[in-house]
């Protein structure tokens, strides 16, 4: 009896990724700007990119070393999916790395980043009217020693003790697709990274009446300078330092003196009752800078807000710092006995005020005096020793709130300041502050990138160049994440419609906004079973239920993306 041989492969979400980033242009263009080497073969460093970006989507993993044995399990797969037959040597950890050197290269990644970012806003009719900007950091526990990237520095993810590099990205707003990746040093300050991430997402959505939205580290002079020089528009928060109090104290005064009206503002998504969230006022100012060796003058809006949330926070917050000054004041000088520390000293008792007033930033909201105490006893006559009286002195703290002095400070918190030099036709008031409160859209992203399901940490990579590599490649596949969740759920909403089916335990819940995640869990346990006999070769895949065809016709693919899996192909005989 004739043998029959039966192979099953997992292809899960594998040709839906494949075919959407073929949609994108991911290969396309990386093939377009990285020439292949004369004597290259096999895969093209565009459509092994996008083969391994299938496999850090679908797999949640960006570990090198997992890519080859994942390619070897789904090597049918694969060669149906890819223009060419995939073979055991495309995914070995040099040919990844050559795709990693490729990406290192900035004039190279520019011109990527570029034709990409261009291609998506024209093929998905993309607004790109507003763009938001920020940076995160990424610790490692990488050796600094003969590196440039890996430094210590100012660390978001509260790990000052490890080495780390900085990520700064420009998104498309609202949907968070990024424009810009740029990839610096650890130690690096935030400030000088705006305008390179800005000339970036300018090469994509154009030059001249586009919003730029960014938070208080993008408010320096010259980068908004830029921005005015470039016929485009900033909304951004002025940092509490230099001259910022005194304005915003001198701005204050009309509204403590009952002169300045203010305007209620409520951001609250439509259908949910209206609540008051902000009160605020604009006023105009004139700014004049040198940019370029020319003088340049234009006209800002100050917005003076004040934010219900931020004042209860700031208010909650200082009271714990009060209380805890207090506490700590008072410990001190605890009352006399054993093992109980009593200062004997002015001077260093005094610093160790002023170091507690300090850290708990109460500095002028506590008054703090120091009473001096002396303690007299008889000692007894011991020997030849005759009685005699002896002296103990110590100082005790006395601590009283500052009343009025705490007043002041309650009412300037929850005020801020943001500037911009859009025309309030172009940004009302609550529209600006709406667009600010965006923020979580880039928060989104970093969490992406950082955690589930990019996972930057822990990194592996030791190399700079592989390191900065990564990251770009990580930032493609961000690219998909949010195009995709984008899509679907704009399709939902023009259509009035939702998912269910998305949640396991709850069928019957609804969806209107799904996250990329959620609908490429739904492709799992989809299989292509390969039987091979003498005289008939025959391929099943498991037939896709109601759900999946309907995410697959809302990413405007069709089922045959998983139904050409068991077509013959002559070019790529199995």
């Amino acid at each position: 009896m004739a043998e029959v041989e039966i192979h099953t492969e997992r292809v899960d979400d594998v040709p839906l990724l494949v075919h959407k980033q073929r949609q994108m242009g991911i290969p396309t263009v990386m093939d377009e700007v990285f020439e292949p080497h004369g004597n290259r073969q096999g895969l093209s460093l565009g459509w092994l990119t996008c083969l391994w970006l299938s496999f850090v989507l679908s797999e949640a993993d960006h570990r090198m070393v997992e890519v080859e044995p994942w390619a070897a399990r789904q090597r049918q797969t694969l060669s149906y999916l890819s223009p060419q037959p995939v073979t055991e040597k495309d995914f070995t950890d040099d040919r990844l790395a050559d795709v990693l050197g490729a990406l290192s290269q900035d004039q190279a990644w520019q011109e990527v980043e570029t034709r990409l970012g261009q291609r998506l806003v024209r093929v998905y009719n993309l607004k790109g009217e507003s763009v938001r900007l920020d940076s995160t950091t990424v610790a490692v526990y990488h050796n600094e020693e003969g590196t440039t990237l890996f430094r210590q520095g100012h660390s978001k993810d509260h790990r000052p003790d490890l080495a780390q590099f900085k990520v700064m990205l420009a998104a498309l707003d609202p949907l968070g697709m990024p424009l810009a990746t740029l990839v610096v040093s650890g130690n690096v300050a935030d400030d000088p990274l705006y305008e390179p991430a800005l000339r970036q997402a300018r090469s994509v959505v154009g030059q001249g009446g586009r919003l730029y939205i960014g938070d208080s580290k993008m408010a320096a002079l010259q980068t908004r300078a830029f921005m005015q020089e470039g016929g485009d528009y900033y909304l951004t928060a002025l940092p509490q330092t230099g001259d910022v109090p005194e304005l915003l104290e001198s701005l204050l005064q009309s509204v403590w003196q009952k002169k300045q009206a203010l305007e209620p503002v409520s951001t609250t998504p439509a259908g949910e009752a209206p609540k008051l969230q902000f009160l605020g006022y604009e006023t105009p100012r004139a700014l004049q800078t040198e940019y370029k060796g020319v003088l340049l003058s234009w006209l800002e809006r100050v917005l003076v807000v004040f934010s219900v949330a931020l004042a209860k926070k700031q208010r909650r917050g200082l009271e714990r710092r009060l209380q805890r000054a207090e506490d700590q004041l008072l410990a001190l000088t605890p009352p006399r006995g054993r093992g109980r520390r009593q200062w004997q000293e002015l001077a260093p008792l005094q610093d160790a005020i002023q170091a507690i007033l300090k850290r708990r930033r109460v500095e002028g909201l506590l008054n703090v005096s120091c009473h001096r105490e002396v303690d007299r006893r008889q000692v007894r006559r011991y020997g030849d020793r005759p009685s005699r009286t002896e002296e103990r002195v110590r100082y005790v703290v006395q601590v009283r709130r500052n009343t009025e002095a705490i007043r002041m400070s309650r009412r300037k918190m929850g005020w801020r300041l943001y500037v911009t030099n859009a025309p309030t036709k172009r940004l009302p008031l609550a529209e600006a502050l709406q667009a600010y409160r965006g923020a979580p859209t880039i928060e989104r992203d970093f969490r992406r990138l950082k955690g589930k399901p990019l996972g930057i940490r822990p990194l592996y990579v030791q190399r700079d160049d592989h390191a900065k590599g990564m990251v770009r490649l990580l930032s493609l596949a961000l690219r998909v994440l949010t195009l995709m969740e984008h899509v679907v759920r704009e399709k939902l909403e023009q259509a009035g419609e939702s998912l269910t089916g998305l949640y396991a335990g709850l069928p019957t819940r609804e969806t209107t906004r799904p996250t990329t995640e959620r609908l490429l869990r739904a492709f799992k346990e989809i299989t292509l079973t390969m039987v091979h006999m003498p005289d008939q070769r025959i391929r099943h895949i498991t037939p896709l239920n109601a759900l999946q065809r309907r995410i697959l016709n809302l990413l405007d693919l069709p089922p045959s993306v998983y139904q050409e899996l068991t077509w013959p192909q002559e070019a790529n005989p199995p």
